[in-house]
């Protein structure tokens, strides 16, 4: 289903109102992120998580990142942060940094990795970001194509096996550019997994 975020005769609210409604019926919902056409589903509801690895043919060692809808999100998440993690967290969330951080017990096996870390960030200006507040969050959000695809421009070209799996597809054009950073923390300082949008140079800057 096609929704129009902008534009339209239907209001916003109203429109994230139906995304996330779909979310917790296990949906996935299109939408574009604060870098790339993104691909959303509820990171708690185990059976979408499930056909979304099926989905994305996502290898189990390759869990999904998630949005939080807020800093204070972050405890339902995750364990402990180090001082690396919570003056990367002060500079830059919201916005395209995201951090890998150790996971409370009990997570979905598709959003923990190696070392019981999750990737986690809460996202810049975005009808995704809008999204995740409205639900409340944590989402899962994944580049909106298949293993070995690019991400669609457009939130509506996403290709027809993503189309047809998608409960509704928010169009809008994602910034583009590079993804958000990735970045591990620990007591010991941290170490990019990922570049990206965020600089290195930015990032020793905010730890001096």
């Amino acid at each position: 289903m096609v929704a129009s975020a902008a534009g339209s005769a239907e209001p916003v609210g109203p429109l994230l109102d139906r995304a996330v409604e779909a979310l917790r019926r296990g949906g996935f919902v299109v939408a574009p992120t604060e870098t790339l056409v993104g691909l959303l589903a509820d990171a708690l509801h185990r059976e979408a998580l499930r056909r979304l690895a099926v989905l994305k043919q996502r290898p189990p060692d390759q869990p999904f990142p998630l949005l939080l809808p807020s800093v204070a999100a972050l405890d339902r998440v995750a364990r402990a942060t180090s001082p690396a993690a919570r003056r990367l967290i002060a500079a830059f969330w919201p916005g395209p940094l995201t951090l890998l951080l150790p996971a409370f017990p009990g997570l979905p096996p598709e959003v923990v990795g190696p070392g019981e870390l999750i990737a986690v960030r809460v996202p810049g200006p975005c009808i995704a970001a809008d999204i995740c507040r409205r639900s409340g969050g944590p989402l899962v959000a994944t580049s909106a194509n298949r293993r070995g695809g690019a991400p669609p421009a457009e939130a509506g070209e996403v290709d027809a096996a993503i189309a047809a799996e998608a409960a509704l597809i928010v169009p809008g054009r994602a910034a583009g550019g590079l993804p958000s950073t990735i970045v591990a923390c620990d007591e010991s300082g941290y170490r990019i997994v990922r570049p990206g949008a965020v600089e290195e140079a930015a990032i020793r800057g905010a730890l001096r």
